[in-house]
């Protein structure tokens, strides 16, 4: 039995339940790997675990990505041996701890030439831009896309995917200061969507015609602003909910406005194959040893200090990634 330092919580809410606990892991079952951990990603998926939006038995662990290294296996592991750097995006809860107990199945090997703390920050977030661009909504240089929350963990690397795919690139950002970081990572415009009418600008940008693909991270602020960006036959991909959950809306509405097509893909659906999921994380650790992908882990964090990484992740000051250290 191993005893670690975890963040646990046991009523729903704000930051502040949150808790740092000790608690003792379960004993390896068929399939199961021990993974000790070297760093920690942080996600918005987690302050949706936090908040009840997705929902969670109580009391419960929370994240879902960390790097580390293999420090036991149980029976019919085949893949992973004692030793190996491994990370993981899809495990149980439980990532915000020392170690946890993750299914075999749910481990990615890490190329010698990054680090874990790097894997941490990228691979859910990676694996996300990789599914959105390669499978959701697959790009080509042919393609137009706006691209809200630019700076963001997904949007750093969505950005910078997109453009070295050859895609025309807009992106949006909530302040002034986060413009010049957009661009550096390969927006060909950015627009402060808090200051212009989005719609307006991105038809300006595309003379007349609307992008064919949104990549919204953000949900109800932007859900129609995003609708109103496409052009006729346009895709919107709804991916996430920073700022709430989409309104209810009539399927009519798309037909309204061009005959457009909504989906709200996750990234569970596309990684539920292990030989999928490495297929992905291929594809997202090509990109990055070749450098069209930078990793900026712009913000680190001690596993006990959890809090102080949701406040800054939810005030939207945060660019790039953020990692807990145990």
């Amino acid at each position: 039995m191993t005893d670690v330092s975890s963040i646990r919580f046991s009523q729903l809410g704000g930051t502040d339940v949150l808790s740092l606990e000790t608690i003792t892991l379960p004993p390896l079952g068929s399939g199961q790997v021990l993974v000790r951990h070297e760093a920690i990603g942080v996600n918005f998926i987690d302050t949706y675990h936090r908040t009840g939006l997705y929902p969670v038995e109580l009391p419960s662990g929370l994240g879902t990505e960390a790097a580390g290294i293999v420090e036991a296996v149980g029976a019919d592991v085949s893949r992973v041996k004692v030793g190996d750097r491994v990370v993981y995006a899809s495990a149980s809860l439980g990532a915000y701890s020392e170690a946890h107990v993750a299914p075999e199945k749910s481990l990615i090997a890490i190329p010698d030439a990054i680090e874990s703390k790097a894997a941490a920050a990228m691979t859910l977030k990676g694996l996300t831009a990789a599914y959105l661009l390669l499978k959701t909504f697959p790009l080509s240089p042919k393609h137009s896309i706006l691209i809200h929350a630019a700076t963001g963990g997904v949007g750093s690397i969505l950005t910078q995917w997109a453009k070295a795919i050859g895609a025309h690139v807009i992106g949006t950002v909530g302040r002034p200061e986060k413009v010049a970081l957009a661009r550096a990572q390969g927006c060909d415009e950015v627009i402060l969507y808090r200051e212009v009418d989005v719609p307006e600008a991105v038809k300006s940008l595309t003379q007349g015609l609307g992008v064919d693909v949104v990549y919204d991270s953000v949900g109800k602020d932007t859900f129609e602003m995003s609708l109103n960006s496409l052009k006729p036959r346009g895709m919107l991909v709804s991916f996430g909910n920073a700022s709430g959950a989409v309104p209810a809306f009539a399927p009519l509405l798309l037909a309204q406005k061009g005959s457009l097509f909504i989906t709200r893909p996750s990234l569970g659906h596309y990684v539920a194959d292990p030989d999928e999921q490495q297929e992905l994380a291929d594809a997202l650790f090509k990109r990055v040893l070749n450098g069209e992908i930078k990793i900026n882990v712009n913000h680190e964090f001690a596993l006990s200090d959890a809090i102080s990484a949701h406040d800054a992740l939810e005030s939207g000051v945060t660019t790039g990634s953020v990692v807990l250290i145990p």
